[in-house]
Formats: structure tokens, C-alpha cells, sequence
């Protein structure tokens, strides 16, 4: 008898189940009457929605077809976060007000996004107190009993703060001084990078020509991830051997340039897709590619190229930073080039620059 596998998952801050099972026609029968069972192509896997019988459930589904090897399963805690009550109307309109406010001062989406969501959490946890009500200490207690007492990092914390002092600049009747609200320093992380013969193997281990064109892209001209799926049609100028980037990270636009080598193949890529608006598109003409669908293409290529790391997209941006710096480029044209404000962001890449750390002898050889 065939033996299926159950584990925990979690996504979106969901709690779901994982089960997975060899190829048989009775089985994924059975697993696809649970509803809204999805398979799982990442994991290798059918993916369940959580719920307290799950187990007994699927004991019942596979009796006398498969035995079900639940060892790898933990019934998930409940988090403080899952025991806050939902917002009242009154608090829903007032995080309304507050997104209308950040886009008419045009912030960007992402953060219109991450401080609603925030403020939100915050008068969750306060148990929808009026706004007006809220002083310093309930300020404290939710950086102590939930950001500090959960276990959430730094950057997380500037997030939520971040917002809620945000939100307290545009409330009139407030307890709370919008400067009194001290944000952690950020944390001070090297860059993690690829070897360019790391690159090299993970290019080479996509066949299909959009994906092994988005990243090239992504390496070629140090784009971020936003950068790349935001690209229309008109924004390379092959002419000039140049790449328009508009209104990126800061409101800002740029200008980088393209090897022909880059050109060449984005014109294969153009003649076999043909896209319409955006330069990659998904599977509807004229939408743009998902970014997670783009991240997922990237991790799969890593685990093909036989690449050990835990590497992310953004690796592609820091590697071409740092081998242009091993290449001798000036540090004012990689600031421009990855559209950084301060010359002090690009100068981190320095510090994994393998010219700057060699030129260093150790004490040691001298002994």
C-alpha cells in the first residue's frame, strides 16, 4: 500500500496542509475532493486549508488506499496576532482616510500598503480604541507585547512604527506626539552576491527564452524586481543601447545601458512573444508578469544550476553592483547606474568587493 506524507504550511498568514502523495489517478482523485484542494508545483504537493480534523479527515478519505504518514505534522500554535479582534466600522474608515491621505501626498503604493495594514494591527491590538484615546503607553505596550514579546525583527518594527507615527501627523485630536515616536535604526546587513560563474549556471540552466531573458535583464542593467515587470515595450531604445527606468524606488527615473549581447536577445525574445504593452507580460497580453512568478523562476534555476544558497532575486541586483566595483567602475557611475540618492548606500558593496578585500595582506603571512 502506498504511503502519503502530511506537513504544516503556511501562506498569507494561513495555516495549511501539505500533503504529498506519488502519482496515482485513485489518490489525486480523493485528494482533489477536499475543498478548495490546489496542487502545489513548488512544493511538490496538494495544498489543504487548515481546519482542527484535517487529519482524521483525510484518515477517513485514504482508509484502504494509502496509509497516511502524519509525523511531520504540528497542530499550528495560535499567535497573538490570531486572537485580536477584527476592526469595527469606525476604525475601517478611519484606516480609509489614512490611505486617502498618504496617495494625495503620493506615496509610493508599497507603503500606502504596509503602513495601512500597520496602523490597522495596531488598533486591533488596542481593541478598537477611539484614536483619539490612544496615549504613550498603549504605544509601549504594543511595542512590548507584540513586536518585542513575539519575536519580530527590526525591520519589521520600523514598518509598524513607521505607520503609526504617519498616521498620528495627520490626526488633529492626539495623545500621541508624532515626534516622540523613535523608529530602530536600521539594520546594517552585507549584500549577498553571486559569483559570476554562479550566473553564469543559473542562465544556462533555463530553456525557456522569457525566463532566461528576465534575468539576464535583472543582471545585466542591476534592475530591481518592480523595475524589470514595470518595463514597456518603448523603454529600451536599442538604437542607443539604453534602458529607460521611470519613476522608480523614490519617484525617481534613470538611464542604463545595454550590451548587445542583451539586445540580441531580447529581439529573439520579442519575435517568439510578441507582447503588447508591458516588455514581459503574463499569460494575459497587455498584464504585466507577476513577481512572485518571477521570484519562483529565479529560486528554480538556482536549485537546477545545483547552487547551494538561499539566494533571492535581489542577489542578481547586488552581484551586478559588485562586479562592476571588482571591475574598477567608479563608485559615482554604480550610483547613478543603480539609482541610489546617497553615495553612502552604494558604498556598502565595498565592503563584499572581492578587489577591495584581497588588496588587504593578512598579518599572518609574515609570520
Amino acid at each position: 500500500m502506498k504511503t502519503i506524507f502530511v506537513k504544516n504550511g503556511r501562506n498569507k498568514g494561513k495555516d495549511q496542509v501539505f500533503v504529498e502523495l506519488a502519482y496515482d489517478e485513485t489518490l489525486i482523485k480523493k485528494i482533489k475532493l477536499f475543498p478548495n484542494a490546489t496542487w502545489n508545483s513548488r512544493e511538490r504537493a496538494w495544498v489543504l486549508p487548515y481546519s482542527d480534523t484535517i487529519i482524521s479527515d483525510l484518515l477517513t478519505a485514504f482508509r484502504g488506499f494509502a496509509w497516511v504518514d502524519y509525523s511531520g505534522f504540528r497542530k499550528p500554535e495560535i499567535t497573538l496576532k490570531d486572537r485580536l479582534q477584527p476592526l469595527s466600522l469606525e476604525r475601517k474608515r478611519d484606516i480609509e482616510r489614512f490611505i486617502d491621505s498618504m496617495r494625495v501626498q503620493r506615496l509610493a503604493e508599497s507603503s500606502v500598503t504596509h503602513y495601512g495594514s500597520g496602523v490597522a494591527l495596531f488598533f486591533r491590538f488596542l481593541d478598537n480604541k477611539n484614536p483619539s484615546e490612544i496615549d504613550e503607553a498603549d504605544l509601549k505596550r504594543f511595542q512590548k507585547e507584540y513586536i518585542l514579546d513575539q519575536g519580530y525583527g527590526r525591520s519589521y518594527q520600523r514598518i509598524l512604527l513607521g505607520g503609526i507615527k504617519k498616521y498620528f501627523e495627520t490626526e488633529e485630536k492626539s495623545r500621541i506626539q508624532p515626534t516622540s515616536i523613535v523608529l530602530p535604526p536600521k539594520e546594517k546587513k552585507l549584500p549577498n552576491v553571486l559569483s559570476k560563474e554562479e550566473i553564469k549556471k543559473t542562465l544556462g540552466a533555463l530553456s525557456n527564452i522569457k525566463h532566461k531573458t528576465m534575468l539576464s535583464l535583472i543582471y545585466a542593467c542591476g534592475l530591481r524586481r518592480s523595475e524589470l515587470i514595470n518595463l514597456r515595450i518603448e523603454d529600451i531604445e536599442s538604437a542607443r543601447g539604453i534602458l529607460r527606468i521611470n519613476q522608480s524606488k523614490g519617484s525617481k527615473d534613470r538611464i542604463v545601458s545595454i550590451s548587445q549581447k542583451v539586445i540580441k536577445m531580447l529581439r529573439v525574445y520579442f519575435q517568439a512573444f510578441q507582447p503588447k504593452e508591458f516588455l514581459f507580460e503574463g499569460v494575459k497580453p497587455g498584464k504585466q508578469y507577476s513577481a512572485k512568478s518571477l521570484e519562483n523562476v529565479f529560486k528554480k534555476a538556482v536549485n537546477k544550476a545545483g547552487i547551494n544558497k538561499q539566494a533571492t532575486l535581489h542577489w542578481l541586483r547586488h552581484s551586478y553592483a559588485t562586479h562592476l566595483m571588482e571591475a574598477g567602475t567608479d563608485l559615482r557611475i554604480i550610483q547613478s547606474l543603480l539609482g541610489h540618492q546617497s553615495s553612502r548606500t552604494t558604498e556598502i558593496y565595498t565592503h563584499v568587493s572581492n578587489r577591495t578585500i584581497q588588496t588587504v595582506k593578512s598579518p599572518f603571512d609574515d609570520l
